[in-house]
């Protein structure tokens, strides 16, 4: 089992240094990637976790990042694809695993915020059938020259969209959600599955029995499973059975770390410091103490390579 880390995307640490030290970190420490996520706004009057506050967008802190780095893996957990024309998305990924040397994966969500689809003017009706073409349609325009696609939601007349990314035939797709439907997605189409900040470890080995048995199916190959981590780092050992996995001292998380080993199903965990709303991911946080919180988990990563 693999570890990467997520980048400082949201809140008070999520600043330019900040992004690329943690990117630099990272690279050192042998992380196989660095991981962001997306939040396109926050409705006044939500009762949403502070984390979905202030949010970087997660491709250009995926790009930032690649500028200061050679090796770490650059991931976004996930971007919401009926957001996007998946030609556009086609060229911002493309453009990205040019630049950064074949290094992008690329998280793929449905989206599940009203008022987001509203604010990018597409219905949430059917978004379920519009994602599915989306998936196709990226998949066409991102691994064939010339391309043309035709159909219900999205049409691409023939043409080159050039360059192709370095990765071949393309970045890989990794489908994130928390349904059946998503999981059934993810085995049919993507190369592999991301799970959700809730997802507790059966949640995972569950959902991935159904990707891999999709993919099965259909002939692709074994997908990939990668874990959004919620990373708490505490000073204090946190006492308690039902404590909550990756939350404590430096020491218990590495312990946690071991569940995740032996479940079998997981290929990489990144630790997501910035779901921690309490501590980091949120505009009153104390920026210095959540890198002290980064660097000690970076640390935790180097020490198992050694």
């Amino acid at each position: 089992m693999e570890l990467s880390i997520a980048l400082p995307t949201s809140g008070s640490w999520a600043t330019p240094d900040n992004v690329t030290a943690i990117a630099k970190a990272a690279d050192t420490a042998g992380c196989r990637g660095v991981w962001t996520f997306q939040r396109v706004l926050y409705p006044v009057g939500t009762e949403m976790p502070s984390v979905y506050r202030s949010v970087l967008d997660p491709l250009i802190a995926l790009a930032y990042a690649a500028a200061s780095t050679e090796h770490v893996r650059l991931g976004v957990a996930v971007v919401n694809g009926p957001f996007y024309s998946p030609a556009v998305l086609a060229k911002l990924a493309a453009t990205l695993d040019v630049l950064s040397a074949g290094r992008l994966d690329l998280g793929l969500g449905l989206g599940w915020l009203g008022e987001e689809f509203a604010a990018v003017g597409v219905p949430m009706e059917r978004r379920g059938k519009r994602f599915d073409e989306f998936l196709d349609c990226l998949d066409a325009l991102l691994s064939r020259d010339p391309v043309a696609f035709e159909g219900e939601f999205y049409t691409v007349p023939e043409a080159h969209v050039l360059p192709r990314p370095v990765q071949q035939p393309r970045p890989p797709f990794y489908v994130g959600g928390s349904s059946a439907a998503a999981y059934r997605r993810a085995g049919r189409r993507a190369d592999g599955f991301v799970s959700s900040s809730r997802a507790s470890v059966a949640d995972v080995t569950a959902a991935m029995e159904i990707v891999r048995a999709e993919a099965s199916e259909t002939g692709r190959p074994a997908p990939r499973c990668i874990v959004r981590g919620v990373t708490r780092v505490r000073d204090e050992a946190v006492p308690g059975a039902d404590r909550g996995l990756l939350h404590g001292t430096v020491e218990q998380i590495a312990e946690d770390l071991a569940v995740y080993e032996n479940s079998g199903v997981v290929d990489e965990v990144f630790l997501d410091l910035n779901f921690d709303s309490a501590e980091v991911g949120n505009a009153d946080a104390d920026p210095e103490r959540s890198m002290d919180r980064a660097r000690a988990v970076l640390e935790l990563v180097a020490a198992r390579r050694r």
